[in-house]
């Protein structure tokens, strides 16, 4: 009868074992993911900050282009609003942030495609430091991205894999939503050339 005894406890104990181990895995992916997100955010608004000196530069020289400096304002602005409210547990708000961010990365691009057409502000040192500032900037935010979103595979595969997902279910552990580009082609950093030698 002791041993019967014996063995319920120990079967007990390793069950309780089992289900703190596992409930423990899932608030560790969680805390992972919450980090790299905040990674994220810090590296935007490295690349939020560097938009306006970018534009200020850029008034002196593109005097006719006001529309392109309108739209990178505009599109800053919008990523500042989408990055405020994104959260790594709103699918539609990480949506919307990868929207605005993909519309800034453009009108970056297009900035930067008219910007060509002026000698004086590629030949800008001041445009030449912002340009690889922002260069660095769009770099950083995609190795952020990635381990974001890895942090979130780990994160969602704990979540969907037996028996941890019987944990995560019964403790309510939330979802997890990836921050990806709409277009695969805008996942790379701007070309930016500002040098005269072509």
């Amino acid at each position: 009868m002791v041993w019967l005894l014996v063995a319920v406890v120990a079967i007990v104990v390793l069950v309780v074992s089992s289900i703190v181990v596992m409930y423990n895995s899932l608030v560790r992916a969680r805390h992972n993911y919450q980090n790299a997100y905040a990674q994220i955010d810090v590296q935007l608004t490295r690349r939020h900050d560097l938009i306006p000196n970018l534009v200020e530069v850029a008034k002196a020289y593109m005097r006719h282009e006001q529309n392109t400096l309108a739209a990178v304002v505009n599109a800053r602005t919008a990523a500042i609003q989408a990055k405020q409210h994104a959260a790594p547990a709103d699918p539609k708000a990480m949506a919307a942030l990868a929207g605005a961010e993909n519309a800034l990365t453009g009108s970056i691009g297009q900035f930067f495609l008219v910007s060509e057409n002026y000698p004086e502000l590629k030949a800008s040192d001041n445009m030449r430091q912002l340009a690889e500032e922002l260069t660095s900037a769009e770099n950083r935010v995609a190795f952020a991205r990635q381990a974001y979103n890895d942090a979130v595979m780990v994160y969602r595969n704990k979540q969907d894999t037996f028996p941890s997902n019987l944990i995560s279910n019964m403790f309510s552990f939330g979802p997890a939503a990836y921050l990806e580009l709409d277009d695969p082609v805008r996942r790379a950093a701007p070309q930016i050339s500002l040098g005269g030698d072509e």
